[in-house]
């Protein structure tokens, strides 16, 4: 490859056009984790316009799917032909289904447009990762924390706003058009700047692999769904779905141990790191989208405050975790050391979750501030130190499914949050609306466990009281679950081995890679600046 730059130069800083390509990957980023933030802002207005009330909840579902069963089948395709290439299709696909879902007539154009949209967008997050992973060496990845952590802040907390914002002032259909600039910008910078040797496989694509885990994934996602809100846990639609899932997902790991270029090669769960990782990101996606679920909720219910600005309620829960995601990010960097923030983190995660159980109805803003800084700060030492474990624990051909599955996990725990804590709090919710409001409190609440400002505003003095109760009694008993699943991630961090990480210099005596882990080369990126 000639013509190149090092990714880090003699002076221990990035060229220009490392910088440029790293601006790029944070778009893309950005694109994943904004869409759903803004269009469930948009959501009232689209089914005013659109009608289609009924299948409300599928414009959120067939992004989910299709982003959940197409996730693992990019970072393998880009394994296989090519990161740069694979990774601007993605972009493409992601952009005409923002285009298409901006144009749709009715209901069911926006459902199939958004399922395009989330078959674009599984590899986006996936690209972004594994391209780091490619030109930047593990040692020097934890400098990129702070940015990666504060794309999924700043997703979350202008979601909401730009949402609300684009919606009242042009329109709901721009609330994906919008993402069309931002991806062009993407792709110029990535098209004239990122250099990665192209790649061409033999091997066929494993198609059947590929099916079967689309197939076993779609179950999951739509058990996680549907369980406890449209179907009752015990009915044959969710059996049977329990059933299919379980026996794809057989069959895949069956046809891995078969397939010449496995869709997810089996080997890298060898890796005791990699597989701990695994199980730590499924617990973080549960706990962080549970966490994102209910303490605006709670929020709301409890302590008054207004659903206008719904993002700006999580803000001490991810200033935290992006502060400390930047600490772990330059300590990690300067030492190569690593082990002690999954431990550390997960235990943090226990703590803040079981404070943040403590809630009642006269628990103040600032108190539950603190709480969620808590749960914050120990989410910050996590988020990125799992990919950057993953992808130093697999040799540098599987970095696409090193990410990709890591990816894909968190995505699971992140569905399995929100139904179990979910059926969990609205299970609670009921009962203490029986208990405290009688036959009103339970009728208030026969619909939805979750009461807009408009429906608590409706409920007589003694019911609202009740719900208050109720809220915070829901809130207990989810984030109690919480902390108990998160004491599996503190076991898991305690396992983890700490292979020191490569830098982009040879390691000095004492830093070679072990058995448990193979350190990343650095790639390059041309200097077409």
């Amino acid at each position: 490859m000639a013509d190149t730059e090092a990714v880090v130069d003699s002076e221990g800083k990035q060229p220009r056009s490392v910088r440029v390509v790293l601006l790029a990957l944070m778009i893309a980023m950005l694109l994943a984790m904004l869409d759903n933030m803004i269009i469930g802002t948009a959501m009232p207005t689209i089914v005013g316009e659109l009608g289609g009330l009924e299948h409300l909840s599928w414009v959120v579902t067939a992004y989910t799917l299709a982003t959940a069963a197409s996730t693992p089948i990019w970072g393998k395709l880009g394994d296989m032909y090519g990161r740069k290439g694979i990774f601007m299709t993605s972009i493409v696909l992601f952009l005409i289904g923002s285009a298409l879902s901006g144009m749709a007539q009715d209901m069911m154009q926006l459902i199939g447009f958004r399922a395009v949209q989330g078959l674009g967008a599984g590899g986006l997050m996936v690209g972004v990762m594994a391209i780091i992973g490619d030109l930047i060496p593990p040692r020097e990845r934890g400098k990129y924390q702070g940015m990666m952590a504060g794309v999924m802040a700043l997703a979350m907390i202008g979601g909401p706003l730009v949402g609300g914002t684009i919606t009242d002032h042009w329109g709901w259909r721009w609330s994906f058009y919008i993402n069309l600039p931002l991806g062009a910008v993407a792709l110029l910078a990535i098209s004239a700047v990122l250099h990665l040797p192209k790649k061409r496989a033999q091997a066929r694509i494993d198609y059947l692999g590929a099916g079967l885990l689309a197939v076993g994934i779609t179950a999951i996602v739509l058990v996680t769904t549907w369980g406890g809100s449209e179907y009752a846990w015990g009915s044959a639609v969710i059996m049977e779905l329990i059933a299919i899932g379980v026996a794809a997902l057989v069959g895949f790991v069956f046809v891995q141990t078969k397939a010449v270029e496995p869709v997810m090669p089996l080997h890298i769960f060898r890796s005791r790191n990699f597989s701990l990782m695994s199980v730590i990101g499924f617990i973080v996606g549960f706990v962080m989208f549970g966490a994102t679920l209910f303490l605006p909720l709670y929020q709301q219910s409890v302590q008054g405050a207004s659903a206008t600005n719904s993002g700006l309620l999580l803000l001490p829960m991810l200033g935290a975790m992006l502060v400390v995601s930047m600490i772990a990010g330059r300590v990690t960097t300067n030492t190569g050391r690593y082990k002690v923030f999954p431990v550390v983190g997960s235990g943090l995660m226990v703590i803040g979750l079981f404070l943040l159980a403590q809630m009642d109805t006269d628990t103040s803003r600032v108190t539950s501030g603190l709480y969620m800084a808590v749960l914050g700060a120990g989410m910050g030492c996590l988020m990125q130190i799992t990919m950057l474990v993953s992808q130093n624990s697999v040799e540098m051909k599987d970095m696409g499914v090193a990410s990709s599955s890591t990816t894909l996990f968190r995505t699971l725990g992140a569905s399995f949050g929100v139904a179990i804590m979910g059926a969990l709090f609205n299970s609670r919710v009921q009962d203490v609306m029986a208990e405290r409001g009688g036959a009103a409190g339970s009728a208030a609440t026969s619909q939805s466990a979750q009461l807009d400002a408009a429906g608590m505003a409706r409920l007589p003095e003694a019911a609202r009281d009740a719900y208050q109760h109720a809220v915070s009694s829901g809130t207990h008993s989810a984030f109690l679950l919480g902390a108990g699943v998160a004491v599996v991630a503190l076991v898991a961090a305690v396992f983890v081995k700490e292979v020191p990480l490569k830098g982009a210099a040879a390691p000095e005596a004492g830093e070679g890679v072990g058995d448990d882990g193979v350190g990343a080369k650095g790639a390059s990126v041309a200097g077409a600046v």
